[in-house]
């Protein structure tokens, strides 16, 4: 096994847990991934939940990296901005006790996702799958829009946009206007009997990533239904807004796009392009390097090597040393 302090790299949102060890000098050695999302609870992210996804995918990926032990770790999760004070507490002691670790980084998703897209220079990312926020910063500080939950918020993100197309199955169902039969026929082949939906739903704790499941079925009626086109726009309007509600106003930034809408074609993107382009001329739009885990390796790379030089935020980008710093 090799002797240089290692480094862990996690990604954690609606759909699973990825992560990813290494050293500076090797780069990534091992990845792992789990389709289980992390549970919230009363206090938010369960930090619990979260070590018991954790701990046996990096001791496998440690073991096939042939690391002997870690040094820092950064943290990417989705809704630490606003579920994270549970996690923020429990966690850094957590891993200590876990694996040693004495260099925590603990950052919202979005944090990850404009690293992992721009690295550190001023501009937008939109972080967009199962969930959707924004983040932008001028390098002195990070600025975020939306990432409310499915709730609240996540305005234009897979779970909206299956959720959207399901309501139009359910209109459609009941005989209101703009409702989908296209939409509803695919409601049904996926979910059975949309009579039934509500009972199927509604109680599991994986909701938003199944209402995302749907997003792809909206795209793939987009060229033909009027009704699943007009949700693909809304969802283009609702990303654009929040870029430019975290976009720097002066200079030249870059705007990203990353994550797993980035797959939905043509119905997305051409919208999305039209309405960031309005909303924010002065930007460039460029594709995104790489991914939020790459954005979290890249993160624990510099907090290993001391050289990360991000702005740091409580609720965005944190930094926490272990007890025997």
């Amino acid at each position: 096994m090799t002797g240089a302090a290692g480094f862990l790299a996690v990604d954690s949102g609606g759909s699973g847990m990825r992560i990813a060890v290494g050293t500076v000098d090797g780069g990534v050695l091992a990845r792992r991934e789990s389709r289980e999302p992390v549970r919230t609870g009363e206090r938010g992210i369960d930090a619990g939940h979260f070590m018991e996804r954790l701990v046996p995918l990096v001791r496998d990926a440690m073991t096939e990296g042939g690391i002997a032990g870690l040094g820092a770790v950064a943290v990417g999760a989705a809704g630490l901005a606003s579920l994270g004070d549970g996690l923020r507490a429990e966690l850094p002691a957590a891993l200590e006790r876990e694996f040693g670790i004495r260099r925590v980084a603990l950052a919202a998703d979005a944090v990850t996702a404009y690293v992992g897209a721009l690295g550190p220079r001023p501009g937008a990312v939109i972080a967009a799958g199962t969930g959707l926020i924004a983040v932008g910063t001028d390098l002195t500080r990070w600025r975020r829009a939306d990432g409310w939950g499915h709730l609240l918020g996540d305005c234009g993100s897979g779970a909206w946009i299956g959720r959207a197309g399901l309501e139009a199955a359910m209109r459609a169902y009941d005989g209101r206007a703009e409702g989908s039969a296209e939409l509803l026929a695919r409601a049904e082949e996926l979910f059975g009997p949309v009579r039934g939906l509500p009972g199927r739903l509604y109680p599991r704790p994986d909701r938003p990533a199944v209402l995302a499941s749907f997003a792809p079925q909206v795209a793939a009626c987009a060229d033909g239904d009027a009704v699943a086109a007009d949700i693909l726009r809304a969802a283009a309007r609702h990303m654009a807004d929040s870029a430019a509600a975290v976009c720097p106003a002066s200079g030249e930034p870059q705007v990203a796009l990353t994550g797993g809408l980035l797959n939905m074609g043509a119905a997305l993107a051409v919208p999305l392009e039209k309405e960031l382009s309005k909303r924010l001329p002065h930007a460039r739009r460029v594709p995104a390097a790489g991914d939020p885990l790459e954005g979290s390796v890249r993160i624990a790379t510099d907090l290993t090597a001391g050289a990360l030089t991000l702005p740091s935020d409580e609720a965005m980008l944190c930094v926490v040393t272990g007890r025997r710093d």
